[in-house]
């Protein structure tokens, strides 16, 4: 028995560093597919937080050959709509597209932990119907941060998840390597 449970640990120990290769190697490409919750602006949505986020793997090897930096984009969209007890109703939409530079740090087979910044320009469209009709279109910069992981149940396909500041508080999906 005891043969027998050796081998076993052995053969388990085995298959993780066979699977222990680095997710986010120099070159390697992923891109995650989102839906937000924890919408920081009020009312009620008609479309969730929706988002694509890029990553392209610039450096790795880094920290014992288990860390990797990327640079990538990100596009996010949502809309909401607001009514004021018996008011006017308003309607909104935002969309952020920004740049995103992370650090990645492997720190189990198959499992991509990364934190990073983003400088995103944040479009911001409003329109009122009802007493006046009014628009208003707003715009500007936003700095974000981000704290993510990813596991993959393929050696191309995973899920994901992301914490930080964006249109969402909190960011799901799947992911793929490209």
């Amino acid at each position: 028995m005891k043969k027998f449970l050796l081998a076993a640990l052995v053969f388990v120990g085995s298959l993780g560093v066979a699977n222990a290769q680095e997710i986010a190697s120099k070159g390697t490409s992923m891109v995650n597919l989102g839906i937000g919750l924890g919408y920081r602006f009020g009312g009620s949505m008609s479309v969730p937080p929706l988002s694509v986020a890029y990553d392209y793997s610039l450096k790795s090897g880094l920290i014992d050959g288990n860390g990797a930096i990327t640079l990538g984009g990100y596009l996010a969209y949502t809309s909401a709509n607001y009514s004021y007890l018996g008011g006017p109703s308003t309607s909104a939409s935002h969309t952020v597209l920004g740049v995103r530079g992370m650090f990645h740090y492997q720190f189990a087979p198959k499992l991509d932990t990364y934190a990073g910044l983003m400088l995103g320009y944040h479009i911001a469209s409003v329109s009122e119907t009802g007493y006046y009709g009014n628009s208003l279109v707003g715009s500007g910069f936003d700095l974000g941060v981000v704290l993510g992981a990813r596991y993959f149940f393929t050696p191309r396909i995973g899920a994901f998840t992301e914490l930080g500041y964006s249109l969402p508080y909190w960011n799901l999906g799947v992911t793929f390597k490209l």
